[in-house]
């Protein structure tokens, strides 16, 4: 046995749920599954209520925030189709991380978040979800500004033409085509490359996806992309061990979608992995697979998950630092919280002793060698901001 000194992983992915949804997850149980997975620092996503969409919602956040949390956390500010470069400056200047665009979401203004929304609505309570030509009007500014812009990067339009009855996850494949995130990126890219803008994408997931994202660094597009310990370790054969509760989108594909971002992570076209942790209600995934929330926790197991991939297909179980904790921290400009330390052959079963609210996620039942001893950072988080 050894027993590792790594830095304190920084997960820039995760859906705090806080405030807004505690019955899915609140900023205490996130903390706690984080500091027990070795992750010490969250980037929390900007779709709670209110989403912080303007300075002063973030600050709200973070008052809120500051009051729960036990690692520390940045906050995304939210880029809605209706955003002005005075309202992105102003989550600059209050501290956003960077700025999310949820291309198929809109935003419900009695509600003040987004929902999911990719076949279009004539509801007079929803504002359009942000699109490329969003990206393409706010270029400029986000290009001033410096800070990454996250997208979840799934076509709409194709999105609303593959919608068919899901019976099966074949059907929910065919329904969710990875020609939906290929096409998003590039089109992203385009505009990021036009304005000079910083894009990150996140989670990607299929073979297509990867393409893309090789075509636009070959491009030299201004351009970092995410994957995560699902779309590295599961396929669709999956679903049988793990059903509704591993629907998440974008989807887990193939082997062969897992095999390309595999292959993406190791040579360095994929920067980072993080976690989409996206908790719901036990009620809300335990349903017939079409009616079954997106979205699944994985925070707790970011860590032993990267460290055995890295041992596995790398050679070198230490890569995963770079993955999870240097690489991020050179992207959001946070610097790792404190040190961990990991014994290299034990085995952690991902999902025994989960302390996210809604402890059963994707990963449940896969072993890793690797487990999380002793967490060495302040007990009490505190807000981080990019610093430049």
């Amino acid at each position: 046995m050894t027993v590792l000194r790594l830095p304190g992983a920084i997960d820039g992915h995760v859906h705090g749920r806080d405030p807004g949804y505690p019955e899915k997850e609140d900023f205490a149980s996130l903390s706690a599954a984080a500091r027990a997975g070795g992750v010490t620092t969250v980037l929390d996503m900007p779709n709670n209520v209110p989403a912080p969409d303007t300075g002063e919602a973030l600050t709200l956040k973070a008052a809120f925030v500051a009051e729960r949390a036990g690692v520390n956390y940045g906050l995304w500010g939210l880029l809605r189709s209706s955003s002005t470069s005075d309202q992105l400056r102003g989550l600059a200047e209050a501290g956003a991380i960077g700025f999310k665009a949820y291309l198929g979401y809109a935003y419900r203004f009695s509600a003040r978040t987004v929902t999911y929304t990719p076949g279009g609505s004539a509801d007079e309570d929803l504002e359009p979800p942000p699109s490329y030509e969003t990206l393409d009007r706010l270029g400029p500014a986000l290009a001033s500004l410096g800070l990454p812009v996250a997208v979840h990067a799934e076509d709409p339009a194709i999105l609303r033409e593959a919608a068919r009855p899901v019976g099966s996850y074949a059907d929910l494949l065919e329904s969710r085509p990875a020609e939906a995130e290929a096409t998003a990126i590039r089109r992203c890219a385009e505009v990021a490359r036009r304005h000079g803008f910083r894009l990150h994408v996140v989670h990607v997931a299929s073979a297509l996806g990867v393409g893309e994202v090789r075509r636009a660094r070959a491009a030299d597009t201004p351009l970092t992309a995410e994957t995560c310990p699902q779309y590295l370790w599961l396929c669709d054969a999956d679903f049988e061990r793990a059903g509704p509760w591993m629907k998440m989108y974008p989807l887990i594909r193939t082997a062969s979608d897992r095999e390309a971002v595999r292959a993406a992570l190791l040579d360095g076209v994929i920067d980072t992995v993080g976690t989409d942790h996206a908790p719901h209600t036990a009620a809300e995934k335990d349903r017939p697979l079409e009616a079954a929330h997106a979205g699944s926790p994985g925070v707790q197991w970011l860590y032993v998950a990267a460290l055995e991939f890295a041992r596995r297909f790398g050679g070198d179980a230490l890569l995963a630092v770079r993955w999870v904790a240097e690489r991020p921290a050179e992207i959001f400009g946070v610097s790792p919280n404190g040190w961990v330390e990991i014994d290299d052959a034990a085995v952690t079963v991902a999902g025994d002793g989960a302390l996210s609210r809604q402890p059963r996620s994707a990963l449940d039942g896969l072993e890793f060698g690797f487990r999380v001893l002793r967490v060495d950072a302040p007990p009490a988080g505190r807000w981080v901001r990019p610093t430049g």
